[in-house]
């Protein structure tokens, strides 16, 4: 499955990302749970990412934690 391209606006400012389907669908997913726009969270995202990763990295790495989070713990 290859990435695709979804466009965004942070702080006034466009950008795109590349993000294979399932995580796109859970960004928006977790999203919609929070309240929040998809550019929101985007910056929300972008502006904790500090330098150590490109922003779609850094939105595949909030969706796995949080559903990591939502998991029941494993005994």
């Amino acid at each position: 499955m290859r990435p695709q391209k979804h466009s965004l606006t942070l702080r006034g400012h466009r950008t795109s990302v590349s993000l294979e389907e399932p995580f796109w669908r859970a960004f928006l997913d977790i999203a919609a749970a929070e309240g929040k726009t998809i550019n929101g969270l985007a910056a929300e995202i972008d502006e904790a990412r500090g330098t150590g990763s490109g922003l779609a990295t850094a939105m595949r790495l909030y969706v796995l934690d949080y559903y990591r989070r939502a998991a029941p713990a494993a005994d």
